[in-house]
């Protein structure tokens, strides 16, 4: 049996994970868990997993939750911590041997780092984290010999494509998008685009500011950025491709020509499940692709004047540096601004690439707190700029 614990277990892929556990209660175990503030669900939670340690944003969460426990008398009630902290005592609980880093933006980044100083693998959904501190994660991880086991469908793909083979025969890999609601739209047709517009994602059922980066294809940049730590490339070993029926979540191909391709539903248990009984694949009896529901497979090259994010996370990919730090924090408050109507979808790339002009002269980053606040300092002068020139 396998102990996890999973950080942001109320979101999204969080309560996806808890299905893949519940399916499989002789498997999985749940030493901890940590939510923000949805109380209601993370007391469910408790009630059904019976995790050791809970984790909450901050006192009057914690307060919330212990009054909604006293109403299940028959629960063995978990201690309650908070914050930072509380998230780094859940993902380093002494029993867990496997991390779910699920937790949404940058706050992730101490509890998952401090997971794997202490050996913990990582089942890792959070991409902000990978972009911005790549380079100290992989080494960090390297150095205590620790698995980073992607679940975001993509790598997740890469990474069970990338075991038909060995590296130094990999000619390149092929992460598929979707193309978002505007890959068929013109430039001059992306100043009309609304909120609604583009939330309104084709495919996956994802979280706002997720469904926003892949509306603008800033979401794939970042898998750029993801795929050349997670699997050791060069940015010139990484391409994107548009496919819209999502049902190639990804392929490599090798130097012999051969291409691999990774292929099914959308339906993100699946790559959960692989990163959760990596390295066994287990028997599910979830829908799998059927071939004879597949009526076409289409593959486009994406136009970057029509998509300029993707182009900039290359630019960042390539520099490095201070740059996907940059590029992570000023995507995510101009997304925050277009999102409550204050900005234009076109201003996105537009503010970001001044942000990213600006921090061409910062250098590397050699520590966690020094990355946080640069990051910090990024969003601050993001704002600036927008309230000085776009409002």
């Amino acid at each position: 049996m396998k102990t996890l614990s999973i950080i942001g277990s109320t979101g999204s892929i969080g309560r996806n994970c808890l299905h893949v556990i519940e399916e499989f209660p002789h498997d999985f175990r749940v030493a901890g868990l940590a939510a923000g503030r949805n109380t209601a669900l993370l007391a469910e939670q408790i009630e059904q997993f019976r995790p050791q340690v809970v984790s909450l944003a901050d006192g009057a969460a914690a307060e919330a939750l212990s009054q909604r426990l006293q109403c299940i008398p028959s629960i063995r009630r978990p201690r309650i911590v908070t914050g930072v902290d509380g998230l780094t005592e859940v993902a380093t609980h002494p029993e867990a041997e496997l991390v779910v880093s699920a937790i949404v933006g940058i706050h992730g980044l101490v509890p998952t780092f401090a997971a794997i100083d202490c050996g913990k693998a990582i089942a890792l959904a959070n991409k902000e984290i990978m972009v911005v501190a790549g380079e100290l994660l992989t080494a960090t991880a390297k150095r205590n010999q620790v698995d980073i086991l992607p679940v975001d469908s993509e790598h997740n793909a890469i990474h069970q494509c990338l075991r038909a083979g060995k590296r130094d025969e990999v000619r390149q890999v092929i992460l598929t998008a979707s193309g978002g609601p505007f890959r068929s739209f013109s430039p001059a047709m992306m100043k009309d685009v609304t909120p609604a517009m583009a939330l309104n994602h084709p495919t996956w059922n994802m979280g706002r500011r997720i469904t926003i980066d892949s509306a603008t294809m800033m979401n794939k940049g970042f898998e750029v950025l993801e795929a050349k730590w997670l699997f050791d490339l060069p940015v010139d070993k990484i391409s994107v491709l548009i496919h819209p029926q999502s049902t190639v979540h990804s392929m490599v191909e090798y130097r012999d020509g051969s291409i691999i391709a990774q292929m099914g539903v959308t339906d993100m248990r699946h790559p959960i499940q692989y990163a959760l009984t990596y390295p066994e694949r287990v028997a599910s009896a979830r829908a799998c692709l059927d071939f004879r529901a597949v009526q076409k497979l289409e593959f486009m090259q994406p136009d970057l004047n029509q998509f300029p994010c993707l182009e900039l996370a290359y630019q960042a990919a390539r520099k490095l540096g201070a740059q996907p730090c940059a590029l992570n924090a000023a995507d995510e408050v101009a997304v925050e601004h277009f999102l409550s109507g204050s900005i234009q979808f076109l201003f996105i790339p537009e503010i970001v690439r001044r942000m990213l002009d600006i921090s061409q002269s910062q250098s590397n980053f050699s520590t966690v707190p020094e990355l946080l606040q640069y990051d910090r300092a990024v969003r601050k002068e993001t704002r600036r700029l927008i309230e000085r020139d776009y409002l």
